[in-house]
């Protein structure tokens, strides 16, 4: 099984990624939401719940369409668990801010240069749709 090497943003450690991860990481971002500003701005800083979700997010354009506050938090706790997205901690514990992983760097620096992602397939939304219910079954 070939495999991709990436550097995190320290260039410290490196991860290898299966070419699988990757892809289904890719469909999921496709899928989601969300805006690759979005992202940017993740990968310098958290980015509150509040400031992603419904009028808020539309107004800091970070979403494609208007969302209420659980479908946004589902669609991120999804890029969590694919590996994009890690929650933010603080001294008190985990807070409602969102920030990428080092795979979550690594595919944003693939569409940084575009306004949005790609626009999903079917076919992409039907396998993102698969992935969640094949994952939620061992939760």
């Amino acid at each position: 099984m070939s495999t991709e090497i990436l550097s995190n943003r320290d260039r410290q450690d490196f991860a290898e990624y299966p070419p699988q991860i990757l892809a289904r990481a890719e469909i999921a971002l496709r899928c989601a939401p969300f805006t690759v500003k979005l992202f940017a701005d993740m990968a310098t800083e958290g980015v509150n719940l509040r400031a992603i979700a419904s009028n808020d997010g539309i107004k800091n354009k970070y979403l494609t369409s208007p969302t209420n506050l659980i479908v946004t938090e589902n669609a991120l706790l999804w890029l969590i668990q694919v590996g994009v997205l890690r929650r933010e901690v603080d001294g008190q514990g985990i807070t409602d801010s969102f920030r990428l992983t080092p795979m979550g760097h690594l595919l944003l620096d693939k569409w940084r240069s575009q306004p949005r992602f790609p626009i999903a397939s079917f076919s992409d939304r039907c396998q993102n749709f698969w992935a969640q219910i094949q994952i939620s079954r061992f939760l």
